[in-house]
């Protein structure tokens, strides 16, 4: 597959140069590249959030539509202020 990729003229600067001394070809270089990072994202496992959720049945039916105001009407009503 033919693709065009823009990056920085200073990488793509060392990248030939290591490609010529290694004998090699840059598109043999960036592939090599590739699948390197692949392999090394495709064997890390995924972050995953855990479950924090204190088994409620979501928002109180007071808050479900409230603005700002009106949530924090609720959190200070008792509270003196």
């Amino acid at each position: 597959m033919k693709t065009t990729v823009d990056i920085a003229d200073a990488l793509a600067a060392q990248a030939k140069e290591i490609a010529a001394r290694d004998g090699t070809t840059l598109r043999a270089l960036l592939e090599a590249g590739l699948r390197l990072v692949i392999e090394q994202r495709s064997s890390q496992p995924r972050f995953r959030l855990r479950d924090a959720s204190l088994g409620g049945r979501g928002l109180r039916p007071e808050i479900r539509d409230a603005d700002w105001e009106g949530v924090r009407d609720l959190i200070y009503r008792g509270r003196g202020s």
